[in-house]
């Protein structure tokens, strides 16, 4: 080996396509992945931030916040995933009554 690290996450293959992008601290952001580097700092357009819960921080509400152009620092970015093909379903382990 060359001493030489390697991210083990490959983005080319989500370059200008949608993304869903959770950072710590909660926030979570949507846009068009347009560039990243080795640090994991990411470039996203039409970038969309979905608001937490006032009551309940853990909570995202319906309400959404445009941003457009945006960089989101690597040492913040926790989870990068691709828009297309995800679903949101019901929790599988919270009971029907709950």
């Amino acid at each position: 080996m060359s001493g030489r690290k390697e991210t083990v996450l490959d983005l080319a293959k989500f370059v200008d396509k949608g993304v869903q992008v959770k950072l710590t601290g909660g926030r979570q952001v949507v846009g068009t992945l347009k560039g990243y580097d080795q640090l994991l700092n990411l470039v996203l357009d039409e970038a969309v931030e979905h608001l937490r819960d006032a009551d309940d921080p853990l909570k995202t509400t319906d309400q959404k916040r445009s941003l457009g152009l945006i960089v989101c620092r690597g040492t913040a970015v926790m989870l990068v995933a691709p828009t297309d093909g995800t679903d949101e379903i019901s929790n599988p382990f919270q009971p029907d009554g709950a």
